[in-house]
């Protein structure tokens, strides 16, 4: 995904710099103009032919500048580890797993339940079965799966930063029984002590905040040709943000948000108190 969305933004940056129309180029390579925006917006597979006549309509004969990008292309068709759970996933949902998989910083807020990389096995798995109480074990034991391959994420050599704000209502709704969700808040402790990791917890008395739109998840990458993403999660599709003026409305939000919560080590100490509770 993040391949597609980088070769389309370099094409773009091609056609616009020779002041060709989407019309023409789609014309070139046999498409419409329709077809040219979703190249660009990396919302669909490049085939060799045409990002091949597209350079030329383009106006690039560097034969390494085009082998590059033609081999861009090819990378960019390679499905990822994730489509081998397509069976169990969500038709708007691998396009979240390939963006976060490419992130180098990911900022998050959630306020129904804990993010997801953060879950335990145990908590995770009480997670989907009360939400898709019809699935079968062998459905809810792949979900589990693919949540913690994407885990992995946070512990790779080239692991993101991942900056993420959870509501204390999302430590104190149990999913499980009691010490399910001691594991959990255990879990969210050890991992808080991660360098590349930035814990803050929104306690109930702050009140009012800057979240109350919900829970979403804001990307960056390390190619500066691409532009943040802010994901959204519906109940049955997702949203994919990532013009300016939208952008900017979630990072403010998220910024109030953890100038105004506890710091990591605060958040911690409450992280503390709430498993001594339990």
């Amino acid at each position: 995904m993040v391949r597609r969305m980088l070769l389309g933004s370099q094409l773009r940056r091609l056609r616009e710099a020779r002041g060709i129309t989407r019309e023409a180029a789609g014309y070139s390579i046999r498409a419409s103009e329709s077809k040219i925006s979703r190249m660009e917006l990396g919302r669909v597979s490049f085939k060799t032919r045409d990002v091949e006549d597209l350079l030329t309509l383009y106006g690039i004969t560097d034969e390494q500048e085009r082998a590059s990008l033609v081999s861009l292309a090819k990378e960019a068709n390679v499905a990822g580890w994730w489509h081998s759970y397509s069976d169990v996933l969500p038709n708007w949902f691998p396009t979240y797993v390939g963006l976060e998989g490419a992130a180098s910083l990911l900022r998050a807020y959630e306020v129904q339940f804990v993010h997801g990389l953060l879950q335990t096995e145990e908590y995770a798995r009480a997670v989907v079965r009360r939400g898709m109480k019809s699935a079968s074990d062998a459905d809810v034991e792949r979900r589990v799966a693919l949540r913690l391959e994407r885990q992995k994420y946070l512990a790779a050599e080239n692991a993101p930063e991942f900056h993420v704000v959870l509501d204390e209502a999302a430590l104190r709704r149990p999913y499980g029984d009691r010490a399910v969700m001691r594991g959990q808040l255990q879990h969210l402790i050890d991992v808080s002590e991660r360098p590349n990791v930035r814990l803050q917890v929104v306690p109930f008395s702050m009140g009012g905040h800057s979240g109350e739109s919900g829970a979403f998840t804001i990307l960056s990458f390390p190619e500066s040709d691409l532009s943040d993403v802010v994901y959204l999660e519906q109940l049955t599709s997702a949203l994919y943000l990532d013009k300016p003026e939208d952008v900017a409305q979630y990072e403010k939000a998220l910024k109030e948000l953890q100038h105004d919560s506890p710091g990591p080590a605060e958040s911690r100490d409450l992280l503390r108190g709430l498993l001594q509770l339990s």
